[in-house]
């Protein structure tokens, strides 16, 4: 099929909410599943595909929206976060559904030679992305011992404000509890962060979650700190990034 035509249904998938990787005309994984969750919620035969009547539903004008379009990061310079471009290009990266694994996801564990302890991307994985994103970024800090743990990366590098490209650290479940959840600044409003994380919807993209959930911010010790971006979309912030 013709790039263009990709890159066209891959925005309009994006703008409804179904797809949050990249516009760039390639039919990857994401895409295909980002086209099955459409033709499932519309009705239509879920194959991985789209068809004329596909595309008739797609931009219709009640065609069937999942959620508020996805955030706009604005770019940033590099120099401050370095290693947000890498994550940037995992952005869409989704686990699998029921038995198999995406093993995308197992190479990273791997990776961080924690293939032991990760064995199927049924287990929690927003650790693993930001241990995957630091260490191949070239981030010269020690991991946390166990990165896989969420409430880990707060033993991370050095302590900053919330700012571009910084490493938020949540509390899940109760702030006083072990579980925990963690990703990358890129914004904040009044009452939210925007946060680019793994395991979140069971994908590697941005969503809002509460500042009040906050328990600390770390960047690499010899890493300059960003500056903060302020953002605002009507999309609700995410409760439980199980």
């Amino acid at each position: 099929m013709d790039k263009d035509i990709i890159k066209a249904f891959q925005q309009r998938l994006r703008d409804l909410g179904w797809y949050s990787g990249s516009v760039d005309g390639v039919a990857g994984t994401a895409t295909e599943a980002a086209i099955v969750d459409f033709k499932k919620a519309s009705g239509l035969n879920p194959r991985p595909y789209v068809g004329l009547v596909t595309l008739h539903a797609l931009f219709d004008d009640g065609a069937k929206r999942k959620s508020a379009p996805p955030v706009y990061i604005p770019t940033q310079p590099n120099e401050a976060a370095p290693w947000m471009k890498k994550a940037r290009l995992l952005e869409g990266t989704r686990e699998v559904a029921g038995a198999p694994s995406n093993p995308t996801i197992l190479s990273w564990a791997n990776y961080l030679g924690q293939s032991a302890t990760y064995v199927n991307d049924g287990i929690a994985w927003c650790g693993l992305f930001v241990g995957f994103v630091m260490k191949s970024s070239g981030a010269q800090d020690p991991l946390p011992k166990n990165p896989l743990g969420a409430r880990a990366w707060l033993e991370y590098g050095k302590e900053v404000s919330p700012s571009f490209g910084a490493i938020l650290v949540f509390w899940r479940g109760s702030k006083s509890g072990w579980q925990g959840h963690v990703g990358f600044y890129v914004g904040e409003d009044a009452n939210n962060y925007y946060v680019l994380g793994g395991n979140q919807s069971d994908s590697v993209n941005v969503s809002k979650i509460a500042k009040s959930r906050l328990l600390g911010a770390r960047i690499p010790k010899s890493a300059i700190p960003g500056r903060q971006v302020f953002m605002n979309t009507n999309e609700k912030p995410s409760e439980n990034e199980a």
